[in-house]
């Protein structure tokens, strides 16, 4: 299982840096294609609708098993990243980044559902936790090297490496995963495993955790570079400097995840984390005297929302065993849903200041911690 879990999270390192990347380039590819933010931003639109499939999509892992799916997964994200590097139009990045993220949504939650089976549970907080490695890892390793491609050969550039580092993550998978041993389960089909979750109250109540956290971490995540700019008139240098901070504290995240979810118990730690994330909602708008309080402050908010949220996946994959493939892949849609809601809500909050943006934060956040300790059973 070791390689396995150093296989899954160099591949969520590939995945993870072709989606975080688009973010800090976009402008780079807008004039790469010849159209304006917003034309380009309507790309990244379409790449994010591909999340509110994850549902349908997690239950093709229960049917056709977790190898197959997960395979499934890397060659079409693979397809998609060599489509725009042999074909630079804007047509073709949208169709190649529903593709890619098409990928990584079969690949993440097939993946999760795949430890969820094969490591037990007192264990498995340690096992997801290194595996989310690969999200912090392509912000702090796979989106600078891309940058530094794109500095040097042009906007396509991390495209045709993307390509084949995706291929090579399918051969590492398919040389050390087990073959699928094709299990019967009640949610074969994507209607067996809905009405399974539905009828789950844990699970639904996981479900709605995962809504409510998300919601109260966009609604602040969209407006604190705003905040920076706007208190403190540095904008490269504190966007620069926040976008580290955000890095280091994902990785501390994660590796508090590792470190203590399973000493704890992933409900304890979920609401510990869930609780810490209330208070450093509350506490960032008074973090104002500088850019190192203010710096200090998101620190706080990043690591206890990355450790609310890594421990809370090992806690979903014991809700719905027969369906753990639709579930995982519920809570994806649930977390897009719920960080789409909180886009829209944050810029209007922001009006009067992040002391709203803060203040609904954490209420969401206690309403998230209120549903977890009544209504999911660990």
């Amino acid at each position: 299982m070791r390689f396995q879990l150093g296989a899954f999270t160099f591949t969520r390192t590939v995945l993870n840096t072709a989606f975080r990347m688009v973010y800090p380039f976009l402008p780079v590819f807008a004039r790469g294609l010849g159209v304006d933010l917003p034309t380009i931003a309507l790309a990244v639109t379409a790449r994010s609708s591909v999340g509110l499939a994850s549902p349908i999509l997690g239950s093709i892992a229960d049917a056709r098993g977790r190898k197959a799916t997960m395979l499934l997964g890397l060659v079409l994200f693979s397809v998609g990243a060599s489509l725009v590097a042999i074909w630079p139009l804007f047509p073709v990045l949208v169709v190649s980044m529903v593709l890619a993220t098409l990928g990584k949504v079969l690949f993440d939650p097939t993946m999760q559902a795949y430890l969820g089976e094969h490591i037990h549970y007192s264990r498995r907080g340690l096992a997801i936790a290194v595996t989310e490695f690969g999200w912090s890892g392509a912000f702090l390793l796979g989106v600078p090297l891309a940058g530094w491609a794109i500095a040097a050969r042009g906007w396509t550039a991390p495209f045709p490496w993307l390509a084949a580092l995706g291929l090579g993550a399918a051969g590492l998978l398919w040389a050390v995963l087990p073959a699928d041993e094709h299990p019967r389960r009640p949610s074969s089909s994507w209607a067996g495993g809905l009405n399974l979750i539905l009828r789950n109250r844990s699970a639904m109540a996981g479900l709605t955790f995962g809504i409510l956290v998300s919601l109260a971490n966009e609604v602040v995540n969209i407006v604190f570079g705003a905040w920076l700019e706007g208190a403190f008139g540095l904008k490269v240098l504190a966007l620069g400097a926040a976008s580290a901070v955000i890095g280091v504290a994902e990785l501390s995240g994660e590796g508090f995840v590792a470190g203590f979810a399973d000493r704890l118990g992933k409900r304890r730690a979920v609401a510990l984390g869930t609780g810490l994330n209330a208070i450093a909602c509350v506490a960032l708008p008074h973090l104002d005297a500088n850019i190192f309080t203010a710096l200090v402050g998101l620190f706080g908010f990043f690591i206890t929302f990355e450790f609310t949220l890594v421990s809370a996946i090992p806690l979903m994959t014991e809700l719905a065993p027969g369906a753990r493939g639709a579930l995982m892949g519920s809570n994806i849609a649930g977390q897009s849903a719920g960080r789409a809601l909180g886009a829209l809500v944050g810029p209007a909050l922001f009006g009067a200041g992040l002391l709203a943006n803060s203040t609904v934060a954490a209420g969401l956040d206690i309403l998230a911690l209120f549903v977890l300790l009544r209504f999911v059973r660990e």
